[in-house]
C-alpha cells in the first residue's frame, strides 16, 4: 500500500469512529486497529486466483482409466480416496483429453493442440517438442517453483527429449509408453526406467515406486515459502498389469472376469497410493496450500491380446476398462476415448460442485499460470483457456473450438456440436455429426439432416488442419 493511501485509510477510520461516537475506544486500541488494517492491505499476494501465497500444485494422471472405472462414477471398482476428493472438491463432468497418451500429455504440458507438434499418436524416440518450448513446468519454474515429475513421460526417449530439458528440476520414472510393472522394461525389452534422465535398474512395483518418489518430493526440505509443482503420472491401469493378492482378492467375489479383477486391483492400488500422497501433504502441513488436479490421459481400452510383447510373459486381457455410457474406446474420436474422469481438490479453498461446462486438457496450462500469477506471452501460442472462472461460478466461452487429430481421422467440437471425419484427408472418408447435449452417447448420426452445420464445422476443421505439423514417428516394437 502506498503512503498516501495509508493516510487516506487512517482518516476514513477516524471519521467513522467519530461519527459513530465510539469515543470509548482507547488511542492504543485505535492504533492497533489501524496497524492490523495496514498489515492486511500490505501483505504479499501470490496467485491471482487466490490472494494467498503461491499454492503448491500436483497433477495426477492415470493411464487408460475409463469413465466408469472410478467410484464417483458408480463403478464397481473401489476408489475411496478419489471418491473423497470428488465429494469434497470440484468434479468436471465434461473434461476432454485426446484419444491416446502422448497427445494428451503434450497438450497438458504446453497448452496447445498436440497436432501443432506433429503428435497424432503414441510417440517413439524423437523429441515431442522443439527445445525452446516453454512447458507449464518451465513457466512455474520461472515463478520460483521447484518442479518434478514422477512416472510416465512418453514425449521422447533420446537424451535431448527428456524431462530435465523441459522445465523439470528432477525427473523419475519411465520414458516410454508402457512397462512391465516389476522389471520396468519396455515391451521390446529395452530399459526405460530412470532418475534425472539417466537410466537405472530398481526393484519394486511401479505404482509403489512412483508414489515413494512423489512423497519424497513433498517431504523434501526447501526454503520457507518456496512452492513446488509435482507431476505424478501413474502407469496403471494401462496393460501389462500385475498386482499381488492383497489387491486382487478384494474383487474375487464382486467381479467374475479375471482380467477385469486385475484391472480393478490396479486402480484400487493407485487410489491407495494417492491417499498416501495426500497423507504426506497433511503430515507436512502442506495440504491446505496444495491444489491437486486428477485426470485420465484417455478413455479405457477394451482388451489386450499380446503377441511377442514382454517375451510372452503376460496373459491376454479380454476385459479391461469401462467407458459406459460413453461410446467406444481409447484411440477413437468418440467421447469414450476423449471424455474422462477429472477433478480438482484443494482442502479449505474449494467446496464441492460439478462443472458442466466443457473443459479441455489444454486449459490446464493457462489456468495454472493464472493461479501462480505467471505471465503467458504471445510467443507461447497457448490455445487453452483459463477455466478458473467456472470454478467461481462464472461462464466460460460457449462456442470455443476443440480439435482432435489422429493418423486417419479428425474431430471438431464447437459448442454443443461435434463433427467427426473418418479418413486421412477431406477428399476421402465420411462425416458424422452429433449434438453432444441431446445425444451425449453419440448414438444418432445427424449429418444428413444438418448439412449446413456439417459444412460450417468442416470449414473450421480444415482451418485447424493448416496449423498442424507433419506427423512424428510413432512408437514401435
Amino acid at each position: 500500500m502506498k503512503e498516501g493511501m495509508a493516510l487516506e485509510c487512517w482518516a476514513i477510520l477516524q471519521i467513522f469512529l467519530i461519527k459513530t461516537k465510539k469515543f470509548f475506544l482507547s488511542a492504543k486500541y485505535l492504533v492497533c486497529m489501524f496497524l492490523l488494517f495496514l498489515f492486511a492491505s500490505c501483505s504479499p499476494k501470490g496467485g491471482q486466483g487466490t490472494g494467498k501465497a503461491l499454492p503448491n500444485i500436483i497433477i495426477i494422471v492415470a493411464d487408460d482409466l475409463g469413465w466408469k472405472d472410478v467410484g464417483f462414477h458408480d463403478s464397481e471398482i473401489k476408489t475411496p480416496m478419489l471418491d473423497k476428493m470428488a465429494n469434497e472438491g470440484v468434479v468436471f463432468d465434461r473434461f476432454y483429453v485426446h484419444s491416446v497418451c502422448s497427445p494428451t500429455r503434450a497438450s497438458l504440458l504446453t497448452g496447445r493442440m498436440p497436432s501443432r507438434f506433429g503428435i497424432y499418436a503414441p510417440l517413439g524416440d524423437e523429441a515431442a517438442f522443439p527445445k525452446e518450448t516453454i512447458t507449464i513446468a518451465g513457466l512455474l519454474k520461472q515463478k520460483g517453483y521447484e518442479t518434478a515429475i514422477s512416472g510416465k513421460w512418453h514425449l521422447g526417449t533420446v537424451p535431448e527429449a527428456r524431462p530435465l530439458n523441459y522445465g523439470f528440476d528432477s525427473s523419475y520414472g519411465y520414458l516410454r509408453g508402457q512397462i512391465d510393472p516389476i522389471t520396468h522394461l519396455y515391451k521390446n525389452g529395452n530399459k526405460t526406467w530412470h532418475r534425472n534422465d539417466k537410466l537405472l535398474d530398481e526393484k519394486g512395483h511401479a505404482t509403489d515406486l512412483i508414489t515413494k518418489e512423489s512423497i519424497r518430493i513433498i517431504e523434501k526440505p526447501r526454503e520457507k515459502g518456496k512452492p513446488f509443482f509435482l507431476y505424478i503420472a501413474y502407469s496403471v491401469p494401462h496393460y501389462p498389469l500385475y498386482e499381488v493378492e492383497e489387491w486382487v482378492n478384494q474383487y474375487s467375489k464382486s467381479i467374475k472376469n479375471e482380467s477385469r479383477q486385475l484391472f480393478a486391483a490396479s486402480v484400487t492400488h493407485m487410489d491407495h497410493s494417492i491417499g498416501q500422497v495426500f497423507a504426506a501433504l497433511r503430515n507436512t502441513g502442506k495440504a491446505n496450500n496444495t491444489l491437486i488436479l486428477f485426470l485420465s490421459d484417455n478413455g479405457g481400452q477394451k482388451n489386450w491380446y499380446p503377441k511377442t510383447e514382454y517375451g510372452g510373459k503376460f496373459k491376454a486381457n479380454d476385459v479391461l476398462g469401462n467407458n459406459l455410457p460413453l461410446r467406444d474406446w481409447k484411440t477413437s474420436l468418440y467421447d469414450g476415448a476423449l471424455r474422462v474422469p477429472a477433478l480438482l481438490y484443494w482442502p479449505g479453498m474449494l467446496t464441492h460442485k460439478v462443472i458442466k461446462e466443457c473443459v479441455n486438457v489444454a486449459d490446464v496450462f493457462p489456468t495454472l499460470a493464472y493461479l501462480a500469477g505467471a505471465k503467458v506471452t504471445e510467443d507461447m501460442i497457448i490455445e487453452g483457456i483459463n477455466f478458473w472462472p467456472a470454478i467461481e461460478d462464472r461462464k466460460l466461452p460457449e462456442n470455443r473450438v476443440m480439435y482432435w487429430r489422429t493418423n486417419n481421422s479428425f474431430a471438431l467440437k464447437i459448442g454443443d456440436w461435434k463433427l467427426i471425419h473418418h479418413g486421412e484427408n477431406f477428399e476421402d472418408g465420411n462425416y458424422e455429426l452429433y449434438n453432444t447435449i441431446l445425444d451425449p452417447n453419440e448414438e444418432n448420426n445427424i449429418a444428413l439432416k444438418h448439412q449446413e452445420k456439417v459444412q460450417a464445422l468442416r470449414k473450421e476443421m480444415e482451418h485447424q488442419m493448416t496449423k498442424d505439423k507433419p506427423a512424428k514417428p510413432e512408437a514401435s516394437m
